[in-house]
C-alpha cells in the first residue's frame, strides 16, 4: 500500500458526517431569493442580492428606516418576530447615549464632583444589565440570540428616555414641589410599565413555560433601576 494511501486513511471516515436538515440555528443569515428564480432554476442577478455596490446614502437610509421601524414594534409591543429576527444594536446604542446625556450635570455637578462618570455610569448600567439579563436567559433555556436579546431589551429603553425628555421639561418649567413630582412619577412610572410590557412581549415567549417568572424578574429589576434613575434626577443650579 502507498505512503499517499496511509495518509489520507484517517480523514477518510469525513465523507459520512452529515448535519441533520432539522438541526435548530440561532439568528438569521439567510439572503432573500426571488421566489420565481427559485421555481425557474434560473440563475440570480447579483444585483438583487448583493448591497457592495449601492450608494452609500442608500445604505444608511436603510439603516434609519430599519431602527425606525423597531421604534415602532417597542411603541406598539405585539406578537412579531421582526425584532428579533433583524436584529441591530444601532438603536440601543443611540438610546444609551442619549439617556446618559439628558442625566449629565445632576448631583453630582452640584456637589462639586466632575459629571463625567455619571456618562459612564449610565453606560455600564445599562449595557452590563442587558448583558447579565441575557446570559441569564440564557441559562434558563431561551431560544433567541444573545445579540437578539441585547437588541429587545436596549430598544426597550425608548419609553424610559421619552420620559426623561419630559422630566427635564417639567424641570425647567416647575422648579419644584409637589407638582412637579407628581408628574414626574406618573410619566417614569407610565414608561416603566411600559418598558417592562414591551420587553416581556418580545422575550417571553422565548422562554420556557415554567421559567418565564425567573426570566422576566431580572427584567423588571433592570428596568427599574433606571426608572428610578430618571425619577430622582435634578438639575445642577
Amino acid at each position: 500500500m502507498s505512503a499517499a494511501a496511509d495518509a489520507s486513511r484517517p480523514f477518510a471516515g469525513l465523507a459520512s458526517v452529515s448535519v441533520p436538515e432539522d438541526t435548530p440555528v440561532e439568528g438569521d443569515i439567510s439572503v432573500p431569493v426571488d421566489s420565481s428564480s427559485q421555481l425557474t432554476g434560473g440563475a440570480l442577478d447579483d444585483d438583487e442580492v448583493s448591497t457592495l455596490d449601492e450608494p452609500v446614502k442608500e445604505t444608511i437610509l436603510r439603516d434609519v428606516r430599519a431602527v425606525a421601524k423597531k421604534f415602532v414594534h417597542v411603541l406598539y409591543p405585539k406578537q412579531s418576530l421582526e425584532l428579533l429576527r433583524d436584529w441591530d444594536l444601532w438603536g440601543p446604542l443611540l438610546l444609551c447615549v442619549t439617556l446618559a446625556l439628558l442625566l449629565q450635570g445632576g448631583a453630582a455637578a452640584r456637589s462639586g464632583e466632575q459629571a463625567g462618570p455619571q456618562f459612564a455610569e449610565v453606560f455600564v448600567i445599562v449595557w452590563l444589565g442587558s448583558i447579565v439579563i441575557t446570559l441569564n436567559s440564557k441559562l434558563l433555556g431561551g431560544t433567541i440570540s444573545f445579540f437578539q436579546s441585547l437588541c429587545v431589551l436596549g430598544y426597550c429603553i425608548l419609553p424610559l428616555t421619552a420620559a426623561m425628555v419630559l422630566c427635564r421639561l417639567v424641570l425647567l418649567g416647575i422648579a419644584g414641589g409637589a407638582v412637579s413630582f407628581a408628574v414626574r412619577l406618573a410619566a417614569v412610572a407610565a414608561a416603566f410599565g411600559w418598558s417592562t410590557f414591551a420587553s416581556a412581549a418580545f422575550l417571553a415567549g422565548s422562554q420556557p413555560a415554567s421559567r418565564r417568572g425567573l426570566a422576566v424578574y431580572p427584567v423588571v429589576l433592570f428596568y427599574f433601576v433606571i426608572a428610578w434613575m430618571v425619577l430622582t434626577f435634578s438639575p445642577a443650579r
